[in-house]
């Protein structure tokens, strides 16, 4: 086994790698956390799902938590304030998804989520996210004991290093969701305030990992973004996995050349032709689920990621913002084709 890629268990969930697909609105959906299986993702969360919407029965909400075809195992990310919304959710995508695991979104900053008490809030509110994470525990164990079948799903909990430069709680939100049966936690070593800017800090991370001492798996996420920096945060940081954000936008490639290097030391860059192919994979599943037109609009942004750095992007990207079919893209991207 090789001492930086290995396999990982959360709870009674066995993953054959470490290198994960953060929850990301906008780019987790189905279609593109199965072009990151293809390329090696170990484990993928879908984009974060209100708990608010899901107990109302929000049928839009439904369709963020469908898996991607070819994924042996996925979690759904919900988000919300309340412990006893946050119980219900989770009964509700036990029933409604076949997903391997439920994570708890407490790292979002955006402050329509904050407001809500959700996202970052509990990472400044422990006794908030002691709550939330026993009661989404105890629901889940309440549902697989009345529904044997369906086996154990673990709960898994991100936050963030703490609200901001004076209030850095990442050590007793740690002991917390410990406490409250977390079975794994991703940290984000960047506080609410920071947002995405400036750097995560690895050694507040290495803290985090040193004091969960094995108990669960600790995940880090913020400012992987390349194979060599996915290494170096697991070697300075001892953390078990890197679960990628930012870094994964438009490129389901990063989780291949970073097995590469993790295994062999060195690694491919995948050629124009494979990114525009992949983009084309991607919005066939789009398709597939939500019809050519909405499923075209989706995807402007997206091939703009994977058309970065060919020759005469800018000039393509201004094509393929307005594209409305998948003969559009064909036409615009023809000679990547």
């Amino acid at each position: 086994m090789n001492a930086l890629y290995h396999p990982v268990d959360i709870g009674p969930l066995h993953l054959e790698g470490n290198l994960f697909l953060a929850p990301i609105a906008g780019y987790s959906d189905r279609a593109f956390r199965s072009l990151c299986v293809d390329c090696g993702a170990s484990f993928c969360t879908t984009e974060m799902v209100s708990a608010e919407a899901l107990t109302r029965g929000n049928i839009k909400t439904a369709d963020l938590m469908a898996r991607a075809p070819n994924e042996k195992s996925y979690a759904v990310q919900i988000f919300g304030g309340n412990a006893e919304v946050m119980a219900e959710a989770t009964k509700i995508v036990l029933e409604k998804t076949t997903c391997e695991s439920i994570d708890i979104n407490g790292g979002c900053p955006v402050p329509k989520i904050v407001k809500s008490g959700a996202g970052s809030m509990l990472t400044k509110e422990t006794d908030r996210l002691f709550s939330i994470v026993s009661a989404v525990k105890k629901a889940s164990i309440e549902y697989t004991k009345e529904h044997p079948e369906r086996g154990t799903v673990p709960v898994t909990i991100k936050i963030r290093s703490g609200w901001d430069s004076e209030h850095i709680t990442w050590s007793e939100n740690l002991e917390a969701a410990i406490e409250a049966g977390a079975d794994a936690l991703t940290i984000h070593a960047r506080t609410r305030a920071q947002g995405y800017a400036g750097k995560a800090d690895w050694e507040l991370q290495a803290r985090l990992v040193e004091q969960a001492n094995g108990r669960i798996p600790i995940f880090g996420s913020g400012d992987a973004f390349t194979p060599e920096t996915a290494e170096q945060m697991l070697k300075e940081t001892g953390c078990d996995g890197v679960m990628f954000a930012r870094g994964a936008m438009g490129d389901p490639f990063l989780f291949r050349r970073t097995i590469q290097y993790l295994t062999e030391g060195s690694y491919m860059e995948e050629t124009v032709a494979e990114r525009i192919a992949a983009g084309f994979r991607e919005l066939a599943v789009n398709i597939d689920q939500f019809g050519e037109k909405g499923a075209c609009l989706q995807m402007r942004k997206k091939f703009c990621a994977y058309s970065s750095g060919i020759r005469g992007g800018s000039q393509i990207r201004a094509k393929l913002v307005r594209a409305e079919t998948e003969k559009d893209y064909r036409d615009i991207l023809s000679e990547y084709c």
